[in-house]
């Protein structure tokens, strides 16, 4: 369905530490070189992507948006979060079991160092 997600990022050395962290937990490797000043995470589902906004206006956040990641088991899940808060994340939803996901879904939330809606879930289908 998505060919890419763009979030803009003010400082993209924090968001190099958080996304490094938490995008390697799921297997991906960020595959822009440092002085692109972006960061590219390309999978054979999609490419998520972190840089400041081509505008050159500040990148803010929107209200109610949230980045689902899949991961494929509950122990990731705890890797992933784990690995954002010791990155500079904050803490939007400790890994457990989500009463509003299909299954009782395990998942976890956290705020990246701009303050976007990030997750991780291993949907139990």
């Amino acid at each position: 369905m998505f060919t890419h997600v763009f979030l803009g990022s003010n400082d993209i050395e924090k968001s190099r530490q958080f996304y490094d962290a938490t995008m390697s937990v799921l297997g991906y490797q960020n595959v822009a070189p440092v002085e692109a000043g972006r960061l590219i995470y390309a999978g054979p589902q999609g490419t998520f992507i972190v840089a400041p906004p081509y505008d050159g206006e500040a990148a803010t956040v929107s209200n109610g948006h949230t980045l689902g990641f899949s991961a494929p088991d509950d122990e990731t899940i705890v890797k992933w979060y784990e690995a954002g808060l010791a990155a500079g994340g904050v803490d939007e939803g400790a890994p457990g079991p989500r009463a509003a996901a299909p299954n009782q879904s395990h998942g976890a939330y956290l705020r990246d160092p701009d303050g976007n809606k990030v997750c991780a879930f291993h949907m139990r289908h």
